[in-house]
C-alpha cells in the first residue's frame, strides 16, 4: 500500500504543475497634465485601454509575467490622466509541451493579472480624484489565439515571400 502510494505521488510529480508563487506590482505611473481644469469640465472620458505582456523565463521551472496595462482617459482631446500599470507575478509551471507553456504563459496567467491590475489602475484614478473605472474583463484567451494566427499568417507570407 506505501508503495502503491509512493508510485502515485512519482506520477503526479511528473505530471504538469503549475502554482503561483507571488503576485506584486512592478511598477505604476500616475499623470494628470490638465489639472485642474479639466475638473471644471463635464465627465464623459474617451478611454483607451492598451494591453501588453511579457514573460521572463528565471530558470528553474520559474517564469515572471508582466501584465502592462496603460489607459489613457481624455476628456474633449484632452488627456484627464494617463496610467501605466505593471502588474507581475512569479509561476512555477513543469511537465508541459512547449505549445501548452506557451499558452499557459500568453493567456492564463495573465488572466490570473488582469483583476490585480484593474484594482491598481481603479486605486490611482481614485487617488487622482478621477472616478473608478472598473475596466471590464479582458478575454486573454481570445487575444493569444488571435496573436497564434497573426504569427501563422506571417510565418506563411515569409514562406512566400522566400519562394
Amino acid at each position: 500500500m506505501a508503495d502503491e502510494n509512493a508510485q502515485n505521488s512519482n506520477q503526479q510529480a511528473t505530471g504538469p504543475q503549475f502554482s503561483v508563487q507571488r503576485i506584486y506590482l512592478k511598477d505604476a505611473s500616475f499623470e494628470a497634465p490638465a489639472t485642474p481644469v479639466i475638473f471644471t469640465k463635464q465627465w464623459k472620458p474617451e478611454i483607451n485601454l492598451d494591453l501588453n505582456t511579457r514573460t521572463k523565463n528565471l530558470g528553474e521551472n520559474h517564469f515572471e509575467v508582466v501584465l502592462t496595462l496603460t489607459v489613457t482617459a481624455k476628456v474633449e482631446d484632452e488627456t484627464a490622466f494617463l496610467i501605466e500599470v505593471q502588474q507581475a507575478g512569479i509561476f512555477q509551471i513543469a511537465g508541459l509541451a512547449e505549445a501548452e507553456l506557451n499558452h499557459t504563459l500568453g493567456a492564463f496567467c495573465p488572466n490570473i493579472l488582469f483583476p490585480y491590475a484593474r484594482e491598481s489602475v481603479d486605486s490611482l484614478a481614485t487617488k487622482g480624484s478621477f472616478p473608478a473605472l472598473m475596466l471590464a474583463p479582458v478575454n486573454f484567451e481570445a487575444l493569444y489565439a488571435q496573436r497564434m494566427q497573426q504569427q501563422a499568417a506571417q510565418a506563411q507570407e515569409g514562406e512566400t515571400q522566400a519562394h
